[in-house]
């Protein structure tokens, strides 16, 4: 009886037999890394895709093999700054090799790090193009941190190594000044990042008046895992945010389109620390610097104060000396002229005081009259007498 049906094996060894052809020798394909795994026995395992609009269109299995992987992933980190890792987009060279057991894999032989890296250096200059020509990309230079800051927008992943350096470099600072840090948590690497990144800016916009500035921090990567911090539309909302907004990406080698555009840059969060710790410490010795100096304005002031009230004081002490001494002097003199008026005075030089009835003063021999009783006072006493005649 013939066979109107193939055995699996047969299905596969036909299916094998054509990719065989179709694809003899090994081919450029250029496909996202969906996941990666590096096995004990040294071979790397991984899948790839790619996407569309609406999702993966395309799916197969990769692997390179222990011996390849040592060598290809030495000349990646090399040539990237970092490891393979999910989520990037890069050129392989593959060979195409289909088992009968275990269905179709894709050998890589190598990565064309060079491809990729160009297309992100060619994105990256005209994101900077397109920030020139819209006056953007020096705008954040208009505005700075504040001379005391206080409150700070962090844009992190909460479980960054760099965030959890920031906040014990800020909060336990050997000054003891006081910070608010309030963390906006966000995606810091990979093609969903620009826009995680933009989202935290629009939450912390809609609460500007809380925050002195915005940090954004990333500790370090790999040349493809920051290529985000290239992206015009994070870019653009950083250059135009209401705040001041300060980056730390990556390290001494890497400069981000993100970088340019803000307030300021850095390269660790522990700087950015030191940044706030830095313009507080500016402040409490210009402060200190202030006081010092009212203190000793303060002192010359009441020095001068004292001297300018000895001296007063020394010449209200004269004047009224002097005061003293013109009365002293009047009060003699007339003394003088009294006691050189007074009648006793008189009377001790031989004079005589008559007086008649009722204490009269007699001044003239015409005022008395024959039998008018009088009393002469001498210096020494008085006598009573009558008058006899006039001469």
């Amino acid at each position: 009886m013939e066979r109107d049906f193939l055995e699996l094996l047969e299905l596969q060894t036909l299916i094998r037999e054509g990719v065989e052809e179709s694809v003899p020798g090994p081919v450029r394909v250029r496909a996202e890394i969906a996941s990666l795994q590096h096995k004990a026995n040294g071979h790397c395992y991984l899948e790839l895709c790619e996407s569309g609009p609406r999702g993966p269109v395309a799916k197969a299995r990769a692997v390179i093999w222990r011996g390849r992987f040592e060598v290809l992933s030495r000349k990646f980190i090399q040539a990237s700054g970092g490891p393979l890792a999910p989520g990037m987009s890069l050129v392989f060279e593959v060979t195409v090799s289909y088992s009968e057991l275990y269905g179709l894999t894709l050998v890589i032989e190598d990565v064309d790090v060079q491809h990729t890296l160009g297309e992100a250096e060619l994105l990256r200059r005209e994101t900077i193009e397109r920030l020139e020509k819209e006056e953007l990309i020096d705008l954040q230079k208009e505005l700075a941190l504040p001379d005391v800051p206080y409150s700070i927008a962090v844009i992190s992943a909460p479980d960054a190594a760099g965030y959890g350096d920031f906040r014990r470099h800020l909060l336990e600072n050997e000054y003891g000044f006081a910070f608010d840090v309030h963390l906006f948590e966000a995606t810091m690497q990979g093609d969903t990042a620009p826009a995680s990144i933009v989202a935290a800016l629009g939450r912390i916009e809609a609460v500007q008046d809380e925050y002195d500035a915005v940090f954004i921090m990333r500790g370090g990567g790999s040349v493809l895992d920051l290529s985000c911090f290239d992206d015009y539309s994070l870019c653009a909302a950083i250059a135009r945010f209401p705040l001041p907004v300060y980056t730390a990406i990556g390290h001494d080698r890497d400069v981000h389109v993100a970088d340019m555009v803000a307030c300021g840059s850095v390269k660790t969060p522990t700087a950015l620390a030191d940044l706030c710790i830095d313009a507080v410490a500016a402040e409490d010795e210009r402060i200190s610097s202030l006081e010092s100096r009212l203190r000793l304005g303060l002192t010359s002031k009441i020095a001068y104060m004292e001297t300018l009230s000895e001296r007063l004081a020394h010449r209200v002490c004269v004047a009224f000396l002097s005061k003293i001494a013109a009365s002293e002097n009047t009060l003699s003199a007339l003394a003088t002229r009294i006691a050189a008026t007074d009648p006793r005075a008189i009377l001790s030089r031989g004079y005589a005081l008559v007086t008649g009835a009722g204490g009269r003063i007699v001044k003239s021999a015409a005022a008395v009259n024959v039998g008018d009783a009088l009393q002469i006072q001498y210096s020494d006493g008085k006598i009573n007498c009558t008058v006899d005649g006039k001469i």
